[in-house]
């Protein structure tokens, strides 16, 4: 009985040496799977940041193009072109006083 005692006792701390190496395992696969996925976020980050730097470039460069295309010295030279809009002259000018 004292032999199948001592056999129990031994399979019971295999048992348990057995589940605590698998739980070292788990975790350590736990770990790189982690580690593996904060990588690859870090990763799409910062290919989100550079395009975001991009279109912060193009934006600059789109709202210098409108204000190129709306000062006043172009708009009127867009109306004399393809309006065929004039100046008034001085005797086609009425003035009108309160």
């Amino acid at each position: 009985m004292n032999v199948l005692t001592d056999t129990l006792l031994r399979v019971k701390i295999d048992v348990g040496l057995l589940l605590m190496v698998v739980a070292v395992m788990a975790s350590g696969v736990a770990v790189i799977y982690s580690k593996h996925m904060a990588r690859s976020e870090f990763i799409a980050m910062q290919q989100l940041e550079n395009k975001r730097d991009l279109l912060n470039e193009e934006w600059g460069r789109l709202l210098l193009e409108q204000s190129t295309w709306t000062t006043p010295a172009r708009v009127e030279q867009q109306a004399r072109e393809r309006l065929q809009m004039i100046t008034p002259a001085n005797r086609n000018t009425v003035v009108i006083t309160p």
